[in-house]
């Protein structure tokens, strides 16, 4: 098998110019309502809910199996919430993993606020530690 090398093509050589002029659009703060994946607000949450297990889980300095240990769960369960890979969880049982690493989950039910045109679920933060 020889091993040739590839001269590279004269387009391959040439600069491609820069856009004249970048266009920046401000997000909603909702990337999936951004992107106009359905269930945008309930996507959000679940992310919210696992970037908070994520920091908790570092700030332990714990592994992987250690977490997945702690949360009662198989090992690739814990390294998809480590890589927001969350198919397979719902709002509720990330909220149980909230739980059992000593957080409480306080839920608000109120009207939706004017002007917005959908109600919705979201997450705040108090505190991790």
């Amino acid at each position: 098998m020889s091993s040739k090398r590839r001269t590279p093509t004269a387009a391959a050589v040439v600069p491609r110019k820069a856009p004249s002029e970048v266009v920046f659009e401000e997000g909603s703060g909702n990337v999936f309502a951004d992107l106009g994946l359905a269930d945008a607000a309930e996507r959000q949450a679940k992310a919210d809910l696992t970037h908070v297990i994520i920091d908790i889980v570092e700030d332990h300095g714990w592994a992987q199996k250690k977490a997945a240990l702690v949360l009662g769960i198989a090992e690739s369960e814990m390294s998809d919430i480590m890589n927001g890979k969350l198919r397979r969880f719902s709002r509720e049982r990330l909220e149980r993993y909230l739980n059992v690493l000593g957080m409480e989950i306080r839920i608000q039910v109120y009207p939706r606020p004017a002007g917005k045109q959908h109600a919705g679920v979201s997450v705040q933060v108090l505190a991790t530690a």
